[in-house]
């Protein structure tokens, strides 16, 4: 940290120096001594409580290391000085104030050494800093202490200690912990910002990544050739174990993890940062802090009333679930000016992904967001220049929370004409509504491909275990399995898995079928709204199983009395896949999320709710169940959507893609669409072959004409 702030002086002084013409135009830079400094920006005391820090110990005033010195060397200044016991109403405040003059002091005679050369000049300020440095260092014991009383007294948070086996040690923290943070404290280093409220302006950009431990960057110390991304997690943990061995690197491994739990604790409790918790039904969604995030509503404490702020701050601000209450504090307690999103494409930041997006955020603090301007997936930083005009979208926030009431996710709206799809889809209930809608539930995971690895076999059994590149739209198949597992290794757990979702039921019954047993609809979840295609489901076959990169749905209901009912009848099913697979449902995705499909990205989904006897219900299955049952595991399936087996599925590309293409023009009529938004829908989707758009908007025409009919 203080190789940065030398860094950041550094480059004022040379900025200085480039705009002067003449030797005569520099001038000393003293207030960057004392503006510009080093500490953990998270964690520290914005206000300070005066009586506390008074009480922690008597006065310690010494005129001769204080303003009596002062006043000998600076006579200027010397009535001022002299009245400096008098004014302080207490020990904190007349510290304050004698930090304040001294700084005052040397900006003034940093000034004057220009015209006053000599070793007098320059003792002075060199007797100035070391006092300021000495009065700094006096009261960071005294707010540290203040701030372990918050973390130990008022917040309950304990010291854990990190085993080489077994759980951490907890224990009580102490000031040496608190020291450790290297806390910064606004409160006492910018008193006089504070006391008018905070600042007028805040410029940032902050760290983008999860406040966690990081191994690679760890381990790489004492191994540099360890590049984990490309290493299989198993043979990570054993290239791991075996660097542990080594005494000493353990022993910095375990300080090192040990200093993350009390500061994740500070950052989940304390009252500065109580928008990083989103709660969704009752429950805390998300886990590890992440640092841009916390900044963001540190900028926010850090404001005064009015006060403004631009933040370059990862995309996922504007769109992931884990940021929603963050979303609420921008649109109750700030007034939006901006979100302007790029996307590295032209590496506007280096080392980072073409396809990862940032946002440009400003906000000013006051009042709330009735509405905002945007503007997405730009690549020139140019561009900010005409930012915001009157080409670009008014976004009205009450149209956010009609389309996304538990999200609050932002869809990138790219043009007026998003606006208007995006008010006709929110006609349709979401996925995850009971009551009219689909009300559909599914597994966050099956099996977790690290913890559940010792039950994998690499040789066949009548067991698949499916993962995400295993399937693409309506194909089970579309690439080969990796591994198999054994039905009795695996029958217990997940029997136990459907006792504790059926409420009441305690005894396994002996008819009881398992979710593996039935047809199911899976959905990747790896996904990217920069992909050709981001939402991805099929069904897969009974008898098999799915690691953590599939979410499937739970097919039973949970009532005891209905522990073997579906909850969706198989053909309600391959009409549910269909209308994912659709490219209408996947630009709405699309919209809305970055990278990996949450699953609450896809219960907010606005999906029609069509079931048997509907128009277009039995068009849909008939389509899609050509396109599902192309393989022996699916002839039940076949059979019951009138297939008579497999072999009457479609496996022909061409023919496939005709199908395909009928379904997504059938879809588009579903949602109301014109022929002009279904087009613009398909133009949202760059890496698509033309064709396959076209096919799909030739398929829409046929429905409207009525060639394509119920």
């Amino acid at each position: 940290m203080e190789e940065a702030t030398e860094i950041a002086k550094l480059r004022l002084f040379l900025a200085l120096v480039a705009s002067a013409k003449t030797v005569k135009e520099l001038e000393p830079l003293p207030n960057i001594d004392f503006n510009i400094m080093a500490g953990n920006s998270l964690i520290g005391l914005i206000r300070v409580d005066s009586n506390a820090f008074d009480q922690l110990s008597p006065k310690k005033t010494k005129q001769t290391g204080g303003v009596a010195v002062q006043k000998h060397l600076f006579q200027p200044v010397a009535v001022q000085g002299s009245l400096l016991p008098m004014l302080a109403s207490s020990e904190y405040d007349r510290i304050l104030q004698e930090k304040n003059q001294s700084i005052a002091l040397y900006k003034q005679h940093a000034f004057e050494l220009g015209a006053i050369q000599g070793t007098a000049q320059e003792d002075r300020l060199l007797f100035l800093r070391k006092h300021i440095e000495q009065l700094n260092e006096e009261s960071q014991q005294k707010l540290n202490q203040i701030l372990l009383d918050e973390f130990s007294q008022k917040l309950g948070i304990k010291y854990e200690e990190a085993q080489a086996t077994g759980k951490p040690k907890k224990r009580i923290l102490n000031i040496t912990d608190i020291s450790n943070l290297k806390p910064f404290h606004w409160g006492y280093h910018f008193d006089s910002v504070f006391v008018k409220g905070g600042f007028d302006a805040i410029i940032t950009n902050p760290p983008w990544e999860v406040f966690q431990t990081n191994e690679k960057e760890f381990f790489q110390k004492y191994s540099p050739s360890i590049q984990k991304k490309k290493l299989r997690i198993e043979d990570w943990e054993k290239q791991k174990e075996e660097i542990l061995q080594d005494p000493e690197v353990q022993k910095d491994w375990l300080k090192y993890s040990s200093s993350f739990p009390h500061q994740w604790m500070y950052f989940k409790k304390s009252d500065q940062y109580s928008n990083q918790t989103t709660i969704i039904d009752g429950k805390a969604v998300g886990n590890k802090p992440n640092l841009c995030n916390l900044f963001l509503e540190q900028c926010f404490n850090f404001l005064r009333s009015k006060g403004e702020c631009g933040i370059v701050i990862p995309s996922g601000i504007y769109s992931d679930l884990g940021t929603k209450q963050l979303r609420e504090m921008l649109f109750s307690r700030t007034k939006i000016t901006g979100l302007f999103c790029f996307e590295n494409r032209k590496t506007i930041f280096e080392e980072v992904d073409s396809r990862f997006k940032f946002v440009v955020l400003t906000f000013q603090k006051e009042n709330q967001t009735r509405s905002f301007p945007t503007r997405f997936m730009r690549h020139e930083v140019k561009e900010l220049q005409d930012f915001p005009n009157s080409d670009d979208i008014e976004l009205d926030v009450d149209l956010i929370r009609r389309l996304s009431p538990d999200s609050l996710s932002i869809m990138e709206f790219k043009q007026a004409i998003d606006v208007t799809i995006a008010k006709k889809m929110a006609h349709f209930p979401l996925l995850s509504n009971t009551e009219i809608g689909w009300g559909l539930e599914l597994y966050g995971e099956e099996l977790n491909m690290t913890r559940s690895s010792g039950y994998f076999k690499t040789e066949p059994t009548n067991y698949s275990l499916y993962e995400g590149g295993m399937i693409w739209h309506f194909d089970s198949h579309y690439s080969e399995s990796r591994y198999w597992v054994n039905e009795k290794e695996l029958k217990h757990l997940f029997q136990l898995k459907r006792i504790k979702r059926i409420e009441g039921l305690k005894d396994i019954p002996s008819d009881l079928i398992n979710d593996y047993q039935v047809y199911r609809l899976a959905v990747r979840k790896i996904a990217s709204n920069t992909n050709e295609r981001t939402l991805i489901s099929t069904i897969i076959p009974p008898n098999s199983f799915t690691g953590n990169s599939l979410s499937v749905n739970f097919p039973f209901y949970h009532d005891k009395l209905k522990y073997n009912q579906l909850r969706l009848s198989n053909s309600e099913l391959v009409v549910l896949t269909s209308l994912l697979n659709s490219f209408t449902v996947d630009y709405i995705l699309r919209a809305r999320m970055t990278t990996n499909l949450n699953l609450f990205f896809l219960y907010q989904l606005p999906i029609p709710r069509l079931q048997k006897g509907d128009q277009w219900f039995d068009a849909i299955v008939q389509r899609a169940a050509k396109l599902i049952c192309t393989t022996p595991e699916f002839d039940d399936l076949a059979q019951e959507m009138g297939l008579e087996s497999h072999k009457n599925g479609v496996t022909n590309e061409v023919q496939r893609g005709q199908l395909r293409a009928e379904l997504d023009g059938i879809i588009a009529h579903l949602y109301g669409l014109t022929e002009s938004e279904f087009a613009y829908i398909l133009t949202t989707f760059p890496i698509v072959a033309d064709p396959v758009k076209q096919n799909a908007l030739n398929a829409y025409r046929d429905v409207r004409t009525g060639l394509i009919q119920p």
